[in-house]
Parts: C-alpha cells; structure tokens; sequence
C-alpha cells in the first residue's frame, strides 16, 4: 500500500489534532511506516501541538524514541521529550541509542537535563553523562558505547556465542562490526562477522582478527570523523582513548547527519548566510541571520563605488566606460567565486595543503587564461561599438588589459582568501565570497578607469 503523501498526511494530522480524537491520532500514527516520516510530520507542527503529538506517540516508545531522533535539531526536539512526563522519558530513552539520548538531553535547560536523568536508570544516566561531558563537534560528541567487543583469547565458537550474548544485552538491531580487545581492553583489531561465521569453532580469534584501517580519539574534529569514514570505507569508526583503550564508535549515519549539516553550513557560508538561520526559521530569524553580511556588503560595495566616484571626470568623458565597467566587474568576480568554490571544497576534502602556493600559482594560471580569452572577445566588441560612436578605438586595449587583469586577480584571491582563512584557523566557507567579490569589484573599477586616465585622456 502506498503510503499517503506529506501533504495529506499533516493536512489528516491536523483535521485529528483539532477534533482531539486521540484514538485516531493514535491509528493515523501507528500505521505510518517509518519513523523518519513521522519525524517529518513533527516538524511541520507549532510547538504546542508537537508536544501533544509526541505525548501520544509516547505509548510507542520505540516509535517515539526514533521519531525524536530523526527530527532536525534545529526543531528542537529535546523540548518534546522534557514535555513528557518521567516514566514517558525513562521509556523513551531506554529505547535510543546512547549517543542519539546524550545528543538530545545535552540540547535541554539545565533543569530539565536534572529531571531527565533522574528519571532513568542509575546505570544509563551514568553512560549518557560521560557521552554529554564532550564537545558536540568531536568524535566523543556524536559516537556510541553500544559496540560488541569480545577479548583475543577466544575461540571462533566462544566468540560467536559471546557476540550474540551482547547483542542480545544491548538489544542492537543492528551489528556493523566486532571489535577486539584485549584484558585491558586495548583495541586489538577487528573481526567481520563474515569470517567469524565461517570460520572452524575452534579456531583462534587471534589469528582471524584483522588490522584497524583507522581509529580516532574523542577530541577528534566531527570532520575528520567524517573524512576517515570516507576514506577507509568503514561502517563504524573506533573512538579510543590515549592508551588505545576502546571508548565508543562512531556509526556511518551518525558520519551522514554530520557531512549533511556541515555542507549546509558551508552552502550557507559561501552565500553569507550565518549557519545560526534556521532553514524552517521564520522571517525574523532569516533578517537576524542574513542582515548583518547585508551590511558588511553594503561597506565593500561604497568602497567600490567610491573608486567610481573618484574617476567621475573619466567616465564623464568617455561614457563607454559606464557599458563595460559591469562587465567587467562581474567577470571577475564570477572567476573568483569559481576558485572560491574549488578551493573551499578541496580544503575540506585535504584538511589544507603543504603546497598552496601552487594552488595559488594555478588559480592565477586559469584566471590569466580565461581572461585573456573572454578580454579578446570583450575588446572586439568594444572596437566595434567605439568605431561606430566615434570613440578612441585605444579604449580596446584598455579593455583587454582590464579584463586581462581582473580574471587573474579574481581567481588568484578566490584560492588566497580562503587559503589564508584556513591557516589562521577560520572556517573558509563564512562569506568569503562576500569579501571575494568585493575585491574583484573594486580592482577591475581601479584598472579600468586608471588605464583609461592614462590612456585615452
């Protein structure tokens, strides 16, 4: 049966939420398939009716625990669970898994984050209070303890028993991987279930372990996280500590949510807009967020204005200049938006460059070319229109030059500005455009009108 689509189903969400039929809103949300769905239909509610939802999903308490979280942290939905009453929360987040609980109660009031954690299991507060105790952005932050790790002196046959002991104890829906450690819990390597099934009983967990492409400590940036799990193709990540003692994992959803936020803050940044706009924000949110770049832009583009200003006699005596000045600055800043994205999206990838000045000699390169190339087809227009206005034809060459000039100089500091950013320890994707574009702007307005005083007057 196919599933009704999301418009249907909060428009039905609503019509029972005003009726207060909570029977039928108890059916309507059972026979929802997936939990993300339902995720989807919270976050299109008003707060108080999201409350009221998630207090009667809470007699699922598995649906309600994926529900919450699925939901988009920007929606806030450690505001529902703390809504419930104590022994909702303590059902609830018996059935999350560690990291997804610690995420979501280390988002509430401190009071709440009390009343939360004393309504659960001595045992379980314990394990999310030590997973709430690290930065949200670190491998610590986002990694999970609920791992199955079986000791290096077993046997094949006592390894699958004790691997299905904990999984059994943990309640896992799912088993990515089996670490193995030793007595002092020492990360040793790890065993994929396929060989642990297939090999003799009585073989020697020792000889079938295999070598750890890649671990990482709990201080370690969520990025990085991300990078490794790309790299070495890994379902789970190992957290260690700095005696290579096993702490946690960091699952590849959890890698997904991560690489997801991270792109739309850079997404965001590259187009000024601060990661703090909430994209289901309202309008107020959105002018919080976008106004204060506005102004920053509005600074950058007076400066290039002023550069005008201050050739007005220029342009005044050869108002063929006001035609081409757009062009020209528009040029160069689409050159430098090109490198700007090129080279944010390589920084993220490499985590910088031992050899930027040939990225930046490259840039340069690409930018020269081009301009040379589109300056060349520019000039011959301007000739043409020149000759027929009955202009100094020399206002070609100042156009080349410009064009030249400008393209280069435009790629040059899309790769230099974001370069430089991410040496001093700035994020590169915060609205360096802004600043890109502002430069190419003011450059190609000075080297157009300077040559043409030179030139042409």
């Amino acid at each position: 049966m196919t599933p009704p689509s999301e418009e249907h189903s909060v428009e039905r969400l609503r019509e029972l939420l005003e009726a207060e039929d909570d029977a039928g809103l108890r059916a309507f949300l059972e026979a929802i398939p997936h939990a993300s769905d339902v995720a989807d239909l919270l976050e299109e509610l008003d707060e108080e009716d999201r409350a009221h939802v998630v207090g009667v999903l809470a007699d699922d308490p598995a649906m309600a625990a994926e529900a919450l979280a699925e939901m988009d942290p920007d929606e806030h939905p450690e505001d529902s669970l703390a809504g419930l009453e104590n022994d909702q929360i303590a059902a609830v987040v018996a059935e999350m898994s560690d990291d997804d609980a610690a995420d979501l109660i280390g988002e509430m009031d401190p009071e709440d984050q009390a009343r939360v954690l004393a309504a659960l299991p001595v045992e379980d507060a314990g394990e999310i209070r030590d997973l709430m105790r690290y930065p949200e952005d670190s491998a610590g932050g986002i990694m999970t303890t609920e791992l199955v790790a079986i000791p290096v002196g077993l046997t094949a046959a006592e390894a699958t028993e004790e691997v299905r002991r904990q999984a059994q104890e943990m309640e896992l829906e799912e088993l990515y991987v089996v670490f193995v450690i030793d007595r002092r819990r020492v990360l040793r390597g790890f065993l994929p279930l396929a060989r642990l099934v297939s090999a003799s009983p009585a073989a020697q967990v020792a000889d079938l372990v295999e070598e750890v492409p890649a671990v990482v400590l709990p201080e370690t940036d969520r990025e990085e996280v991300a990078r490794a799990v790309s790299r070495y193709n890994l379902t789970v990540v190992a957290v260690v500590d700095g005696a290579g003692r096993l702490l946690g994992g960091v699952t590849f959803d959890d890698v997904l949510d991560v690489m997801e936020e991270e792109n739309t803050r850079d997404i965001l940044g590259l187009g000024g807009t601060s990661q703090g706009e909430e994209l289901r924000g309202g309008w107020r949110d959105a002018v919080k967020s976008r106004l204060p770049w506005l102004c920053v832009n509005l600074l950058t583009a007076s400066s290039a204005a002023a550069i005008i200003y201050a050739f007005e006699d220029v342009v005044a005596k050869v108002a063929l200049l006001a035609v081409c000045m757009p062009v020209i600055a528009g040029m160069g800043g689409n050159s430098g938006t090109q490198a700007l994205a090129v080279t944010v999206r390589r920084l993220a990838l490499t985590q910088g460059s031992r050899r930027p000045w040939s990225v930046l000699f490259k840039e340069l390169l690409v930018g020269a070319t081009n301009g040379l190339v589109t300056g060349l087809v520019l000039a011959t227009a301007t000739y043409l229109l020149a000759s027929y206005e009955g202009v100094d034809t020399r206002l070609a060459a100042v156009v080349l030059m410009s064009m030249w000039g400008n393209l280069a100089v435009g790629s040059f500091a899309g790769a230099f500005v974001p370069t430089m950013l991410e040496r001093v320890g700035i994020d590169p994707a915060i609205a360096s455009s802004i600043f890109v574009t502002a430069f190419t702007d003011m450059f190609g307005f000075f080297l157009l009108l300077g040559l043409a005083s030179q030139m042409l007057l």
